[in-house]
Order: C-alpha cells, then structure tokens, then sequence
C-alpha cells in the first residue's frame, strides 16, 4: 500500500506500548517500506515531526466479520425470536447478493471499520456460489469481490474462506442437507473446497488466504480432518465457530456423543493456530481441552448478547498459567466498534461472576490488536513496535465523552468510555485512511453504505 520514497516521523503526545498505561511524548519514525524504523522516548515533538495529539494505539484487527450481515442492522434486534430466527433473515440477505452488489457492500462496511479504527479485517466468507449453488465462471468470483473490497477500503484482509457442507444437525445428531439459500455456501465435498481455496489467489499484497469450518453443525467430523490438514499443510489460520447456541451442544452429543470441542480436537483441529469464534457454552473439560492445545478465542460480545447467545466463561479462558489468546470480531455489526467489543468483554464477565477486573484496558486492547492480527497470521502488526507494520489509530481525548479523563489513564479512558467516533486519524501500512475523522478514499461511507444496502433490501 506505502507510496512514500522517504523517512517519516510522527510525535505522539501519549501512545500505548503494550502495558497498562500510555507513555508520554513518543517519537515514532517511519520508514520507506512503511514499517515502525524506531519508537523513542522524546519530550518535545522535532520540527519535521507531525504533531499527533491525544492518544496513539497501533491498528487495531476485526478478527470476525461476516460483512453482508451489516445490511441487517437495525432491522433484526426486536420483536422476540432467536438466534435461529434472525439466521432466516439474515439468508434472505444472502439469497440477493452477486459479486458486483457484494463488492460495493463489503467496500462500504470495510471504510466504516477503518472508520473506527480498523486496519485488518478477519472476513468468514461462506457466500461462495450463486443463487441455488450456480458455480460463478470463476469459483472464486465473491472471494475477489472481498479482496478487491477491502483495497478500496484500504485495510488488509485475511479471507478465511469457508467449508460449510450441512444444513445442520437434526435432534437426532443426524446432519441435514443443505437447502435453499445455503446452497450459496457449499462446493459439496471437503476436497472440493479445498481445490477452490487452493486455486485462489488474492489479488494484492494487502490480503491473505485462512481456512475455516463452519461449525461441527455445517462439516460432519468425518469431514473435518480434510480441513484441518488443508490450514497445517499451508500454515494457514484456521477459524471455527464454536458452543454458539446450546442447541449446538446438544445436537453435537446427540451425533457424537462429545462436545463439539471435543469432536474438533479428534479431528485434529485444535491448534496454535487455531481461532475459536464465540466459544459461549463451554464445559470445564472443554476449556481445559483449549488451553491444553493452545488454541484462541475470539468474542463478539455485541452480537452475543443481540442473539441472547449467553455469556462465555471468559475469567476461567485467560486464568493463569494456561491463558487462552482472546480476538474481538464484530460479527454480525450490530455496531462497527471495537472499543465497545473490548470493554463489553470485561463488562460481560463482572455481569456473569459479579466481580470486577478480570481484563483491564491494557489487556483489552492486547485482545483488539497483536492477538487479532496474530490469529489472523499477521504476526508482524498489532504493537509500537521497530520492525512493525505502521499501523497507528490516532484517539481524541476531547470529546465530550473523554473530557476531563487522566491523560496518565487515557487507555483506561478509551476502552472504557471512548466510541469509534472518537477516532481521528488511522494509518494503515504507512498510509492514511482516515484523517481527521473522514475516510480519505471513500469520503461519503454512509452514503455509500445507504445506497447499497437499500437496492438490496
């Protein structure tokens, strides 16, 4: 993405470093390849320095976004039902979307998250096919339309592109055929999936290929250790979703007789490289099994609770000594925040064990950028550090929801109080996207957002 010949340097008022609070007066030197050539302590800004004022954060990662759900916001929250009634709007959704109407769509979402911060998008991409499972000319056609998305959007993408075999697990555990809109998301067998990914090549160094699962509801576990080794033979991350519902729970022992934890680590599933999506009804044996394994989790708190899904057992996840990584995804954009997924992930807890403190801000914010990009295999963003990917969010710590906050205290400020309004200027790769609260590519998002969004509802 970086266009620039020469040194640059930029001096942070305040800037997170990874602890627990920020650091005054950081002086953050840029190379030409647009990576972090040094982080220096320095009192007052150089003349060639730009002046960034209130808090400096590196980008922060949405590990978990399905990007065509944005077009439910506002239209699904009320009125009763559940998860698996909203899952029949949401395919309505789906059912309408071509490469070129997807390609406007997920361009739009993706600027609203560079919006707010983000500068790396974990994309669960099952919206393979056409409509009734047509196969496009290119089998990878919605794949390009993602990746060409989120270059107009300037952020990068991991494509975790997905296996999704079943329409479910009856209550018999017996799995069901795909149908109707799911039709969409299938290539009918786990070796048929693979050789699409696998002839997939995206277009640009900014995004990546991941490999996901579904769920042990949409691949049968006889089917599993195909993916598996597909993500271990090319070091791919491998994302799943995971204990979302109960009923999953309960049909997965119906089938399997084990949790689908349990059925994931037979399968040899359960890696380092490993992210599990939602993770909300785990037993003790299955967080053990996690940790043992040293697989991550990823929350998305405000779906979570939007869907009545539950709250996860996130103090038991990240005690000590084993820790379970955590990621935030935004899932289905009930909001485009991840400072709200951060601190909702701490509030879920005390609500959950009435106790304060299990995660503060400096490890909240860990779980909103090193653990995302890590989980996404973008080892080398994610902190302010030399050698890094210069990805900067610039906070303001004048608004009205942060004044009078502790600059001594401004991470504590931005997780706990601050919104993606707050954010004023984002770098991605040594390139802004945003700057001073506008998108620089695409100026008019919501209009963009409107616009698409109505022609397909």
């Amino acid at each position: 993405m970086n266009t620039h010949s020469r040194e640059r340097r930029y001096w942070c008022e305040w800037a997170w470093l990874g602890g627990d609070a920020p650091e005054p007066g950081v002086l953050l030197t840029l190379d030409a390849r647009g990576r972090l050539a040094s982080v220096a302590a320095v009192d007052a800004p150089p003349d060639d320095a730009e002046r960034l004022t209130g808090l400096t954060l590196p980008g922060l990662a949405n590990a978990h976004s399905h990007a065509f759900h944005r077009a439910l916001r506002g239209r699904t929250h009320t009125g009763g039902g559940s998860f698996w009634t909203w899952r029949e709007v949401m395919y309505r959704v789906a059912e309408r979307l071509d490469p070129d109407s997807y390609h406007r769509l997920a361009r739009a979402v993706f600027a609203e998250m560079a919006l707010a911060g983000v500068v790396c998008v974990g994309e669960f991409h099952y919206l393979h096919h056409g409509p009734g499972g047509h196969r496009y000319t290119d089998p990878n056609a919605m794949g390009h339309a993602l990746v060409a998305a989120a270059a107009d959007a300037g952020v990068r993408l991991t494509l975790l592109d997905v296996c999704y075999l079943s329409g479910g697990l009856g209550e018999d555990g017996a799995h069901l055929p795909l149908s109707g809109p799911q039709l969409r998301f299938g290539d009918g067998t786990a070796g048929a999936w693979a050789d699409r990914v696998a002839a997939f090549t995206p277009r640009g160094a900014h995004a990546r290929t991941g490999a996901a699962a579904h769920s042990v509801r949409a691949v049968p576990a006889a089917d599993l250790p195909r993916v598996a080794e597909f993500a271990e033979g090319r070091g791919l991350p491998l994302h799943v979703h995971v204990s979302e519902q109960p009923a999953e729970n309960a049909a997965c022992l119906a089938a399997h007789g084990l949790t689908p934890v349990r059925v994931l680590a037979e399968a040899g599933a359960l890696t380092e490289r490993t992210t599990l999506v939602h993770a909300t009804h785990l037993t003790d044996a299955d967080v053990d099994t996690v940790r043992e394994h040293g697989s991550a989790v990823c929350l998305c708190p405000t779906t979570e609770r939007d869907l009545a899904d539950g709250l996860p057992r996130t103090g038991d996840l990240v005690a000590a000594p084993h820790r379970v990584p955590l990621s935030l995804g935004t899932d289905q954009h009930v909001q485009s925040d991840l400072f709200e997924e951060a601190r909702a992930v701490e509030l879920h807890e005390r609500l959950r064990t009435h106790r304060r403190g299990t995660l503060g801000s400096g490890a909240l914010l860990r779980a909103a950028t090193a653990a995302g990009h890590a989980g996404l295999g973008w080892h080398d963003a994610g902190a302010l550090l030399p050698g890094a990917r210069a990805d900067l969010v610039n906070v303001s710590l004048d608004s009205v929801r942060l004044a009078g906050a502790d600059p001594e205290r401004a991470t504590d400020a931005v997780v706990f109080a601050a919104t993606a309004a707050d954010v004023r200027h984002v770098m991605v790769d040594g390139e802004w996207t945003v700057r001073d609260g506008a998108h620089t590519r695409l100026p008019d998002t919501a209009s963009e957002l409107d616009s698409v969004i109505k022609e397909l509802l």
